[in-house]
């Protein structure tokens, strides 16, 4: 018998080494290489022919191929290769075929991460239970059957019937189950959880894991059958294991939120069917997670009249605008160094704006503390929020509110200068359509408005003093 060998894989970027060195050659970060085993061919060969052959099954009853990888390939030319547009699977949530990039691609291979507690299981196991036209294969190795019935019987009344439940780890027995049933799709809750007989070492080393996906993806890629892997995230918020882990798969989709709160953001992070940008929001319920279809009307608080501090910013997320609440709050230092605290807003581009606020408009915080707030929970990358920021800072600052029939969008600039923004249309049109009456822009984005007409009335602004002077007078 072959004795295994030894190896050292950055945690990381996945690149490997034949020694340990501190800093990686590859990433630049420091600490990140681990031992690991890696078993002897004999035993890596027979994980690879047992998802060949439960590929080869599934390729033989249906019309879908993408190369078995056990025979000879060879190089095609790019237009003589056959463009075949395979119907995507869909999932009946809205939210999540909009992150997806239209639904489940056959033969693709999901990676979902998040917190402990905020709702992967729950959301996989509810979108499944609105699946009766498809075979799904729901793999467990952290629950037990009954748990799982319990969970589902409390997010629907009915119970799906084309659903099947395997508790366990072993991708040997998965790769059976797989084999005897046929699903139309796998889920592996979770891929930390699961082993390979193949590798000597722990469920959820950086060995176990690639191994396990990398089964996984040669079965989904030989098969047609698209595969949901459900990860755990560590401390630093990023998916535990290996980086080689989302080089593997072709879509990671983080699920994240305040577990205390009600809201859950889906957001893509990779995506090689769609786009990166898109975000679907939920809410939790007793019963399970409501996809919700206007973030809008949900995120903005019903009486803003006479309150300080609270500025309502149009902002785009992917394709989607919907308008948003900031809310900010600047009192005096109580122990003498400042405070800058941010909730769902860049801390860095805080720190920026605060600096543009005292060297263009002359607003004097070193002895004050901000705290920044983007209300409902959720976390927005939109630069277009710079403008609301700094409006709302102000109106804290001087304690006079900002009229609440006013929206404001646009990024500012070092100089104090407030640039043009993207798809300016779509958030003149939402602010519209929630009743507001005027909309700060920038002045530059008129050009993309010429010939559109609107009843809410535009004041296009060129500086930050411009617009706190149209707000506050």
């Amino acid at each position: 018998m072959a004795k295994d060998k030894i190896a050292y894989v950055c945690d990381n970027c996945g690149q490997e080494s034949a020694k340990w060195i501190g800093k990686c050659p590859s990433c630049g970060q420091w600490n990140t290489f681990r031992e690991i085993r890696i078993a002897n061919e004999t035993g890596q060969q027979s994980a690879r022919s047992a998802a060949r052959e439960v590929g080869a099954v599934h390729r033989r009853g249906g019309s879908f191929s993408m190369g078995d990888g056990g025979g000879k390939s060879s190089a095609l030319l790019l237009k003589d290769i056959p463009v075949k547009d395979s119907p995507r699977m869909d999932m009946h949530d809205a939210e999540l075929n909009r992150v997806l990039g239209g639904g489940l691609v056959p033969g693709s291979i999901v990676l979902l991460g998040g917190d402990p507690g905020i709702g992967k299981s729950t959301l996989t196991l509810q979108t499944i239970m609105h699946m009766p036209d498809q075979e799904v294969l729901y793999v467990s190795g952290e629950e037990s059957a009954h748990q799982l019935k319990m969970r589902a019987e409390r997010i629907e009344d009915g119970v799906n019937e084309n659903v099947s439940v395997l508790c366990e780890t072993s991708i040997e027995k998965v790769f059976d189950q797989i084999r005897n049933t046929a699903p139309d799709l796998v889920i592996v809750d979770s891929i930390q959880t699961m082993e390979t007989e193949t590798v000597d070492s722990a469920p959820g080393s950086v060995t176990q894991i690639r191994e396990c996906a990398s089964a996984l993806l040669r079965f989904a890629k030989s098969s047609g059958v698209p595969v949901i892997l459900i990860g755990h995230i560590n401390k630093e918020g990023t998916i535990a294991g290996p980086k080689i882990l989302e080089h593997i798969v072709d879509a990671v989709i983080q699920f994240e939120g305040d577990r205390q709160g009600i809201y859950r953001i889906l957001r893509s992070i990779k995506n090689r069917f769609g786009s990166t940008s898109e975000l679907g929001i939920y809410e939790m319920l007793q019963n399970g997670l409501r996809p919700v279809s206007n973030p809008s009307e949900l995120l903005l608080s019903e009486d803003r009249e006479g309150m300080s501090g609270i500025a309502i910013s149009a902002a785009v997320e992917g394709m989607r605008p919907f308008l948003i609440e900031t809310q900010a709050l600047v009192s005096t230092a109580a122990y003498g160094t400042p405070q800058r605290s941010a909730t769902g807003f860049d801390q860095r581009r805080l720190n920026m704006l605060l600096a543009v606020l005292e060297k263009k408009v002359g607003f004097k915080l070193v002895q004050k503390d901000v705290f920044i707030n983007i209300a409902g929970g959720i976390k927005v990358t939109d630069m277009a929020m710079d403008l609301s920021v700094i409006a709302a800072v102000f109106s804290s600052n001087v304690d006079m509110p900002i009229a609440p029939n006013y929206c404001l969008c646009g990024e500012v600039g070092l100089s104090g200068e407030v640039r043009p923004v993207a798809r300016i249309e779509q958030r003149v049109a939402e602010a519209e359509k929630l009743g507001f009456t005027d909309i700060l822009i920038p002045r530059r984005s008129m050009a993309a408005l010429k010939g559109k007409s609107f009843s809410i009335k535009i004041h296009p602004v060129g500086k930050v003093e411009e617009a706190l002077r149209m707000l506050f007078g």
